[in-house]
Formats: structure tokens, C-alpha cells, sequence
């Protein structure tokens, strides 16, 4: 968490300078996960779902033609059908979402401006970490989430009336978001399946 907020106060005493311009906002939007696993045998097995993310955010837009930043502090929530043991459970995953983009931006008209942006986003486990998923005949299936994890953004966005923005962004997991794994008294060697959860996501936010 350290970490976290020194790169968001390194994010401010860039736009520190007085011809920066400092926006906060409401920021909110759809996951559709995307879940892939390490070993393709197992992926039929997982069904995804939509979710959603909200919360506030903030953006500098400094003195360089184009340039600017984004920053948000994210109420993410992610869910998945996974199949074990001939049962079905739904497992979310709630975290703690922080993008932190940087945006390069062109005017066309003095209504809209659309953008391009990139960032890291570090995430936070909020819910439970375990979660059983099926027990069948003394087999427990169980998948365990990280308590933390690091992605990427990349998408594009538009301001419109310099209040209201809309964004379309995948989002990348890099590392391991959980895993499956499989334990009890008929496997004498556990499964494990590594996954990691990616997302297509579309938002909008309002800028005061």
C-alpha cells in the first residue's frame, strides 16, 4: 500500500506546476472477464461472467500539449461459473482496484477530445481468499486468490463537454490472479491449476 501511495503522490507533483488543471470525478463500468488457464484441459470447465467496478477518481492535465494523467481508487467485482466435481459454483473475486494512466489526448473540436491512454493497475484482495468450490466422495476442488495483484491498461477514451468521459480499456493480468486445486483422500496427487483473470472493460465517469 506504501508503494501505492508514493506513485500516486509522484502522479501529483508532476501536475504540481499552477498551469496544471486538477478534475476529481465518479468513475464507474462493466468487466467482462476473460479467465485463462494454464492447462487448456480445464478451461471448459470455466464459465465467465460480466461484473462491475466504482468509484472516485482524479485527473491532471499538465502544461504539455496532448499529455495528461489519471488516477482512481476502484470497488472492482469479477465472476467466474467454474464446473468441479460435476457441481457448479460461482466464484467472485472483489478487490480493491488503482489504475494509474497516462493519457495522450487530441482536441477535435472544442466539444470532444479523445485519447489514448497506458497505466499499471494494482489490485487488492477485499473478499474471502478461499472459496470451495465442490466435495465429491472425500475430493475437494478449492481455489485460492492472491491478496494482491498487478495488471496493465490499454485502451482509448473521449471527453465530451469537458465533464463527461467515456473509456474502453483491456485489461491485462500480469502474474496469476488465483488457482484451482484439487485435494482429498482419492487424489494422490493434487491438481493445480493456475488462472489468471483478464478483462475487456467499458466505463464512464463525470468530472466535477
Amino acid at each position: 500500500m506504501k508503494k501505492i501511495l508514493t506513485l500516486i503522490m509522484m502522479v501529483v507533483a508532476f501536475a504540481a506546476p499552477s498551469q496544471a488543471q486538477v478534475k476529481f470525478g465518479l468513475q464507474g463500468g462493466l468487466n467482462l472477464t476473460s479467465m485463462s488457464l494454464n492447462r487448456s484441459e480445464f478451461e471448459s470447465a470455466v464459465k465467465n461472467n460480466a461484473g462491475f467496478f466504482i468509484g472516485p477518481t482524479v485527473k491532471f492535465t499538465v502544461p504539455i500539449v496532448g499529455l495528461s494523467f489519471d488516477a482512481a481508487a476502484l470497488f472492482d467485482q469479477r465472476s467466474v461459473d467454474v464446473e468441479a466435481a460435476n457441481e457448479k459454483t460461482t466464484v467472485k473475486q472483489q478487490t480493491l482496484q488503482v489504475p494509474i494512466n497516462i493519457r495522450y489526448g487530441v482536441g477535435l473540436s472544442s466539444i470532444a477530445n479523445v485519447f489514448a491512454f497506458a497505466g499499471p493497475q494494482f489490485g487488492f484482495n477485499l473478499g474471502s481468499k478461499n472459496k470451495t468450490l465442490a466435495d465429491y466422495q472425500g475430493e475437494v476442488a478449492k481455489w485460492t486468490m492472491n491478496n494482491s495483484n498487478l495488471s496493465l491498461n490499454l485502451g482509448v477514451g473521449a471527453v465530451i463537454l469537458n465533464h463527461v468521459q467515456l473509456k474502453v480499456n483491456y485489461n491485462i493480468a500480469l502474474g496469476k490472479t488465483g488457482e484451482f486445486k484439487e485435494e482429498g483422500t482419492l487424489s494422490q496427487v493434487a491438481d493445480v491449476v493456475k488462472a489468471r483473470s483478464n478483462a475487456w472493460q467499458i466505463s464512464a465517469a463525470y468530472y466535477f
